[in-house]
């Protein structure tokens, strides 16, 4: 097994060194800048892998991009985010994809639990420890409402605070509203939010214009995959001045006087001032993980080459076993129950 990190701020140093003690091939710090980043992609890539396990998408780009020759020979891969299964499914588009991948993000047991339970309570894990702030009676601004998005603005409202949402899809706007949640464009939002959270997956959602609308003391956090949701180069570009004030935390001041603080250089805030989601929790991402290898080993040469998802009777098994788990039993149709629903009559 060859490992590296999927964000160059979420490898913790003595995990890495505990993996490799154990014969793992580890190509991962933490702190790597972008170029040590894709160098340690580029060392997993060259190990000739057969099947490859990526969360975001960048070992999967990388193959393809740059070691193509090496890409041919893979019998497939997964994928764990939302981030990631867009970029493949645009590879797919593109027809260049040259290996079936198993989107176990789009699995129930993953997006249902580890986007919206785990990222919802992860992220304001690290978000306190980054900063210590109380959440109740604040505004906190989502951006984004799909799993992850669903799952912040529903921990940020049990914590007390009040929730405004922004969107540009239309029924998960309406959804938000549905919800209970305030729904706004940015620029209406920047001006009222104390804590703003980014959950696209998208570029450029928090930008120097906004900067300069928002109060005060305003505090910026991103749980999405990659540190491009706020445009830290924008608003380094206007700043006045920039220092780190605590481990996490970094000041701007901005040219009308008001002060901003951006969590985690921008990157994923649950990995960088946290530890990322619980394992009970990710013990259903990881046996999606598991099981979808299994499944593109047992039918290799038999899988299309396209994105799918990792099939019902799985992701309803890791259900089964994760009750099992949890000592939780639930009914089981009756034959007369199953010919019911099987009639059109």
């Amino acid at each position: 097994m060859w490992l590296a990190a999927s964000n160059p701020l979420s490898t913790q140093d003595e995990i890495a060194a505990a993996l490799a003690t154990e014969g793992v091939k580890v190509f991962a710090w933490r702190g790597e800048t972008s170029e040590e980043y894709f160098w340690c992609i580029e060392q997993i890539a060259r190990s000739n892998p057969d099947v490859v396990i990526d969360d975001g998408g960048d070992l999967h780009v990388f193959l393809h991009e740059k070691t193509s020759e090496v890409a041919e020979k893979v019998i497939g891969g997964t994928e764990e985010t939302t981030t990631g299964v867009v970029r493949l499914k645009a590879l797919e588009g593109s027809g260049l994809l040259k290996y079936p991948v198993i989107a176990v993000n789009d699995s129930r047991t993953k997006y249902l639990f580890d986007n919206r339970y785990g990222t919802g309570q992860s992220t304001f894990d690290g978000i306190m420890r980054a900063t210590n702030i109380l959440v109740a009676g604040k505004v906190v601004v989502v951006a984004g409402y799909g799993w992850v998005g669903r799952g912040i603005a529903m921990r940020a409202r049990g914590l007390g605070a009040r929730v405004i949402v922004t969107e540009v899809d239309p029924v998960r706007a309406l959804e938000a509203v549905m919800d209970g949640f305030d729904v706004m464009p940015m620029s209406k939002a920047a001006r009222v939010g104390d804590l703003f959270i980014t959950a696209t997956g998208n570029i450029d959602v928090i930008r120097a214009e906004h900067a300069l609308a928002m109060k005060d003391g305003a505090i910026l956090a991103n749980a999405g995959h990659f540190n491009v949701e706020i445009s830290v180069g924008e608003i380094e570009s206007i700043a006045v001045s920039k220092r780190a004030i605590r481990n996490n935390v970094t000041e701007y001041l901005l040219p009308n006087g008001k002060r901003i603080y951006l969590l985690a250089e921008g990157r994923l805030v649950n990995l960088v001032a946290a530890e990322g989601h619980p394992s009970e929790v990710m013990d259903l991402s990881f046996s999606n993980q598991a099981l979808a290898v299994k499944y593109l080993v047992e039918n290799h040469g038999k899988i299309e080459v396209k994105v799918h998802r990792l099939p019902d009777e799985i992701d309803n098994a890791i259900a089964r076993m994760k009750l099992e788990s949890m000592g939780i039993e639930i009914d089981t149709l009756t034959e007369r129950q199953i010919e019911y629903l099987r009639s059109w009559k």
